[in-house]
């Protein structure tokens, strides 16, 4: 019995792992809208996760105040960028189905490459996203060269965008431009993603 727990254990925690900066992430295949999505379709270029949950307000703030789908469209040409719901079925935010992406996609006004449903949540678990709003970046090599916050005030106000450092615009502006991205890495801040 022992035994058997001892093995669960290491098996839950190479599933569960976080990724480090620098470390080359693994490919992952998600069906979405208007796309499905596999990873290794887009090396070679700089890839944007971002965890989504529509009735989370600080989600609300970015998109209501639409300056996530801003940024998704200023970087469009230039970086593939994939907003992805974990949310589990009876939970905040979940999308039962490819229509029901598509009409929250349509809804959002979302600019991003595709609206994915993480069924289960095995790819949120693995990347450990945490909130939503929860932001990565991949770079052409697959390697993550970002991951945290959106921006450096956590918190749902919309009045607070003015102010803020919006992270990830600073992160591939650098990026693209040949730079070093300065903020690497910070803590995520929004609702826990509902697994």
């Amino acid at each position: 019995m022992k035994i058997l727990s001892l093995i669960s254990l290491i098996i839950l925690s190479f599933s569960a792992q976080a990724f480090e900066n620098g470390t080359e992430v693994p490919y992952f295949k998600l069906k979405g809208y208007p796309k499905d999505t596999n990873l290794s379709e887009h090396k070679g270029k700089y890839v944007v996760l971002e965890w989504y949950n529509d009735g989370c307000p600080f989600v609300r703030k970015h998109y209501d105040s639409k300056s996530m789908q801003k940024l998704q469209k200023h970087f469009k040409s230039k970086v593939v960028w994939l907003t992805i719901n974990s949310s589990a079925p009876g939970k905040q935010g979940h999308l039962a189905d490819l229509k029901a992406a598509e009409a929250m996609y349509k809804k959002e006004g979302m600019d991003s490459y595709s609206l994915l449903l993480d069924k289960g949540g095995k790819i949120g678990k693995m990347f450990e996203a945490k909130t939503t709003p929860h932001m990565y970046i991949i770079d052409p090599k697959g390697k993550l060269v970002y991951q945290g916050a959106i921006d450096s005030i956590s918190s749902a106000d919309i009045k607070d965008l003015k102010t803020a450092d919006n992270y990830v615009y600073d992160a591939l502006d650098a990026a693209l431009d040949g730079k070093k991205i300065k903020v690497a890495k910070t803590r995520a801040y929004g609702c826990s993603v509902k697994y």
